[in-house]
């Protein structure tokens, strides 16, 4: 059984949905999302003492999570419509990613694809990977984030495969509807672009323009 530490709620952004929890015994403080709350609980402020089990995201970090109120009872399960609200929720973004990277892989040993194509759809998935991970770092440490419409642009220049994997790993930027309705359409614009460049027989001669030629 977790052994649950009392806190105060620091630094809140009410409008990002998180902040962090001083525990009282001290030690490092937690970070706190606002879906760590238990279901019907109010918004928390700054000052709200907290109870709250310590839990670690995939990137180490030190979170709150199964989070109460001071004197807040426990709540039943909350409802199975919950679960379902964001179908977008449930696609598994690693396997997608990775499978489609593999597509484009063989797409090129085959000929189907200009290698440099390949590579750079590989190049700019890894920096796409590696901004998400900053941002979602950011995110924990209370720093600078990186603005959304740098993820997207990174997104729809084919960076998308490995904001997928990014996405999933890194549990960042999944349940942000309006984020993902986004990504979604710079996926869509990416993909029909390179449909086009194909079709058009032009996708040689931009080949030639990316490194590796």
């Amino acid at each position: 059984m977790e052994v649950r530490q009392a806190g105060r709620i620091t630094d809140w952004n009410d409008g990002k949905g998180y902040g962090f929890v001083t525990p009282h015994d001290g030690g490092p403080r937690a970070f706190v999302h606002v879906k760590a709350f238990q279901f019907g609980s109010r918004r928390p402020v700054d000052g709200d003492l907290i109870s709250f089990e310590v839990s670690k995201d995939a990137a180490g970090r030190i979170n709150a999570s199964r989070v109460r109120f001071a004197g807040q009872r426990i709540a039943t399960a909350a409802p199975r419509r919950r679960s379902a609200s964001s179908p977008l929720r449930r696609i598994p973004r690693l396997a997608l990613g990775m499978l489609v990277l593999l597509c484009i892989t063989a797409a090129a040993v085959v000929g189907r694809l200009p290698v440099s194509v390949a590579l750079a759809y590989w190049t700019v998935s890894f920096v796409t990977y590696l901004v998400y991970w900053r941002d979602k770092d950011a995110a924990g440490a209370s720093e600078s984030r990186v603005p959304e419409s740098t993820l997207h642009l990174l997104d729809l220049l084919g960076g998308w495969p490995g904001a997928l994997i990014a996405q999933q790993q890194f549990r960042h930027k999944t349940v942000k509807v309006p984020f993902q309705s986004t990504f979604w359409l710079t996926v869509l614009l990416n993909v029909a672009a390179l449909v086009l460049l194909l079709r058009l027989g032009w996708m040689q001669t931009l080949a030639g323009m990316l490194p590796g030629k």
